[in-house]
């Protein structure tokens, strides 16, 4: 049961996750960057390293943030309910 009242719960969540990931990633690639947008792999005028090396932060980032979201909406479900999700 704990599960079923939960999923609705983490997919709210890990939606506002993604928008905080995005954000922090565009943040991020900013600075790191030189103020340019995020590289797309299909675009011609950027290099191997570059289009790898944004896809690898971004990957890192969005990994800690959904891990970190994930977290934080269990921890605050168990103190709504008494109950862990994962349980």
């Amino acid at each position: 049961m704990n599960k079923v009242l939960y999923k609705p719960l983490g997919m709210v969540v890990g939606a506002l996750g993604g928008v905080a990931a995005t954000a922090a990633f565009k943040q991020v690639w900013k600075r790191i960057g030189n103020g340019e947008e995020p590289p797309e792999a299909t675009d011609s005028s950027y290099n191997w390293r570059q289009v790898v090396l944004a896809a690898a932060i971004q990957g890192a980032i969005f990994g800690a943030v959904k891990a970190a979201v994930d977290r934080a909406g269990a921890e605050g479900y168990r103190k709504a309910t008494g109950d862990w999700p994962g349980d």
